[in-house]
């Protein structure tokens, strides 16, 4: 069995983030790739501008957020890992990505400890918003209304705010060993040892076409 990673479209990654990826929502989309068995994708990463605008230089050098990461449920067990490890060779170097493990997804960032990313903590606690139900993200609703703000979507537009738990926060350096050296001496926050604990995994079980090298 041969895997491969390819640079891909970013509509290419469209259904995998609709159908598959707990979120549902299209982020910003710099970079994407897709992990291929033989010539059938079995999965997508992308890369994109941070969604905290402050992130957009991390250690001196420009930022990239890790903020998709898709893999068919029956792909084979070191696949995430392969995916990480040879997409983010392909990114321009010097660059720092930071990536998320959300605990209120069960999740601990075990694959991001397996691609020697450093842990630098949690960050801090954000706002979801409740409506019949559904979980919307600031963002989300941000797109819809025109503003965030908490104020206006809870008394004009209905919404429960409920504070929920900051993320698990994971940084990887992209570049040569003295590029690496210059942005840890200038990273902003400790490294940490890795978090432990049960962990889950996450497919919608949707599927989503077996798309074939074309690009």
């Amino acid at each position: 069995m041969v895997m491969s990673v390819l640079s891909i479209p970013a509509a290419a990654c469209i259904p995998w983030l609709l159908k598959k990826h707990y979120a549902k929502r299209i982020p910003s989309i710099v970079h994407s790739f897709g992990l291929f068995n033989d010539t059938a994708m079995i999965g997508v990463i992308t890369y994109g501008i941070p969604a905290n605008n402050n992130l957009n230089t991390i250690a001196g050098v420009p930022g990239l957020e890790l903020n998709r990461l898709c893999i068919e449920e029956d792909a084979p067990k070191n696949s995430a890992s392969i995916l990480v490890g040879r997409s983010l060779q392909k990114i321009p170097a010097p660059c720092c990505v930071i990536s998320y493990a959300d605990c209120g997804q069960g999740h601990i960032g075990y694959i991001y400890q397996a691609t020697n990313f450093v842990y630098t903590g949690k960050g801090s606690g954000d706002v979801e918003f409740l409506k019949d139900g559904k979980k919307h993200h600031r963002k989300a609703l941000f797109n819809i209304y025109g503003t965030g703000s908490r104020n206006v979507l809870v008394k004009e537009h209905g919404y429960e705010a409920v504070e929920v738990e900051g993320k698990h926060r994971y940084c990887f350096f992209c570049g040569d060993k003295r590029q690496k050296k210059q942005m840890l001496a200038k990273l902003k926050w400790p490294i940490l040892s890795y978090p432990k604990g049960e962990t889950k995994r996450y497919d919608s079980g949707k599927n989503v076409p077996s798309q074939r090298i074309l690009f």
